[in-house]
């Protein structure tokens, strides 16, 4: 059953003050999310802060409800730090690193990677020992650690955005908890900070005023602070964050303005296990790439939102710091045209096994799904996807025969919700490289997944990989270390070295004819044995052309695709 908020004591701080503040947060920013949607206009005017906010707001609800052993512990999709779930009567710090690690491993978007944030410094005070602190001054200690957090995360801050909000939250929250006020009190006072800051944000920040709206992001944080004072005091706001006078909000801007403002095309969100002082590289290296650079988190883990023009570097970065997953790659051309209340007409969602394929799907205007090996996205991760394409039609590359069920399944998910989806029989990442290049998105949707369909099943596909163990095959009994030059997902060689494998694989895949030949090379393989594969098909097979590309981590070693 869910949780039903029940009014705190006015002074009383404590886990479940925390699941009723996050209850009714995700309440309020349910209730808010369209409205916030429709004011978006900084930093990019794509329509979705609103839901971004209210996303981030409903996965820190589902851990904590894992923590207090209300909701099933499936929330933390990482091997990095996490909350001690064990207990089913955490204290006030379990709770609260459970609310805020939530929020981080499912932070949505520029505004809901900073909410993550201000959750974590909320979580760095209230989970230490409060000394001889009472409640009222904790909380206010709590705000202006969330907000320092907040600044410092953000590569380039700027006001009248909801750090802004944010920032006089903590002022006004300090100045109660120093007059000895409750925890009630310094909520209320914060709350109050926040409406009157949000209401100048038009005056601080130029695209505001000309779009005569206050900031979008400070909307939502102002709902979630009005949640913190009614979980505290039982008593409800006297406004929601939008639809309240208290803080007008004129119409949304014309969709002239959203096009104007130009920035990278591409947004990317990543979480990241690494090291401190390799976030620090990465930092650097990510702004020099695009704007809009905010990363998040510690202990370890991190979540990463940059916008760039070239998707593939910020994740090529990430994997130079440590270990990216959970890739988001999104065009803001079409969030552009979401923002006008617009769906794209037709959009490509592709599983790939590799981040630098996703990279490279990403820039072919490709939505994509990473899958990690043994780890084969579910349906629900293909529904998120195709949602966020925001597509009337969607053509699905599952990536491999072990997808195709769960893809079969979000196809039917989607199409209850008027989406028409039709999912492409790919069975490898060549196959779905070789239907994406010939998608033709102003064609009729039959015809091209009919072209689509051709191109995939005209491509031959071979895989290189590394025997674990010895065994039997098609081809023979391999031994623990041996190469297999899987065909068609038959093993067909057996070899002792990549190179002469991948030659007798190209081989008899070209014995049969064929005009292309891609090569996708995994994370450890050397530049020299494409160029070796490179020069072994133009010496043999005149008539062939061959491509190579990076499969980045998490691909196989070698993948290759005859055409």
């Amino acid at each position: 059953m869910p949780h039903e908020p029940q009014p705190q004591p006015p002074d009383e701080l404590d886990a479940d003050a925390v699941r009723t503040w996050s209850s009714l947060a995700v309440a309020a920013l349910g209730r808010a999310r369209e409205d916030i949607d429709a004011i978006n206009v900084y930093p990019v005017a794509d329509a979705d802060t609103g839901t971004n906010l209210y996303l981030t707001a409903e996965s820190a609800d589902r851990a904590l409800a894992a923590a207090l052993g209300t909701a099933p512990a499936d929330v933390s999709e990482t091997t990095g730090p996490g909350p001690d779930a064990g207990s089913r009567t955490p204290s006030l710090s379990q709770a609260v690193r459970a609310y805020a690690h939530g929020a981080l491993i499912g932070a949505r978007g520029n505004s809901g990677t900073i909410l993550a944030q201000l959750l974590r410094g909320v979580a760095d005070v209230l989970g230490d020992e409060p000394g001889d602190r009472g409640p009222g001054r904790l909380l206010a200690q709590a705000l202006t650690r969330a907000a320092e957090e907040a600044y410092r995360a953000v590569a380039h801050p700027v006001e009248g955005t909801m750090l802004t909000v944010a920032a006089a939250a903590a002022t006004a929250g300090e100045a109660a908890g120093a007059a000895a006020g409750t925890a009630a009190d310094v909520a209320r006072a914060a709350y109050d900070a926040a409406r009157a800051a949000l209401a100048d944000t038009p005056g601080q920040l130029a695209e505001l005023g000309r779009a005569g709206v206050v900031d979008a992001g400070g909307c939502g944080l102002v709902a979630v602070l009005g949640a913190l004072w009614q979980a505290l005091s039982g008593q409800e706001p006297a406004a929601e964050a939008v639809r309240g006078r208290a803080v007008p909000v004129p119409q949304p801007p014309q969709p002239c303005e959203a096009e104007e403002q130009g920035g990278p095309a591409y947004e990317v969100i990543y979480l990241l296990e690494a090291a401190e002082p390799a976030v620090g590289e990465l930092r650097e290296r990510l702004d020099g790439l695009g704007d809009s650079l905010v990363v998040v988190g510690g202990d370890g883990l991190w979540n990463v939102h940059v916008h760039v023009d070239d998707p593939g570097a910020a994740v090529e970065a990430g994997v130079i710091a440590g270990r990216p997953y959970r890739i988001r790659i999104t065009h803001f051309g079409d969030e552009r045209r979401r923002a006008r209340g617009e769906r794209v007409q037709r959009a490509v969602v592709a599983v790939v096994p590799g981040e630098g394929l996703a990279g490279l799907c990403g820039e072919a205007g490709a939505t994509t799904v990473l899958a990690r090996p043994g780890e084969a996205p579910d349906a629900a991760a293909l529904v998120d996807a195709i949602r966020r394409a925001h597509a009337r039609e969607v053509v699905l590359l599952p990536g491999g025969a072990d997808q195709r069920a769960a893809a079969a399944a979000a196809a039917e998910r989607a199409r209850a919700d008027g989406v028409r989806v039709a999912v492409i029989p790919t069975r490898s990442a060549v196959q779905g490289l070789a239907a994406l290049a010939v998608h033709d998105p102003d064609g009729s949707f039959d015809e091209d997944v009919v072209a689509m369909t051709a191109a995939a099943g005209a491509t031959r596909y071979a895989e290189l990989a590394v025997a674990e163990r010895q065994s039997f095959t098609s081809a023979g009994i391999c031994q623990a270390g041996d190469v297999l030059g899987l065909i068609d997902g038959d093993v067909a060689v057996i070899g002792s070295g990549l190179t002469e494998t991948a030659e007798a694989v190209l081989e008899r895949m070209l014995g049969s004819g064929g005009e292309l030949v891609t090569l996708v090379l995994g994370p450890e393989v050397p530049d020299t044995l494409a160029e070796r594969l490179e020069a072994y098909v133009q010496h043999g097979h005149l008539a062939v052309d061959t491509v190579t590309y990076r499969g980045g981590r998490y691909s196989a070693p070698l993948l290759i695709g005859v055409e």
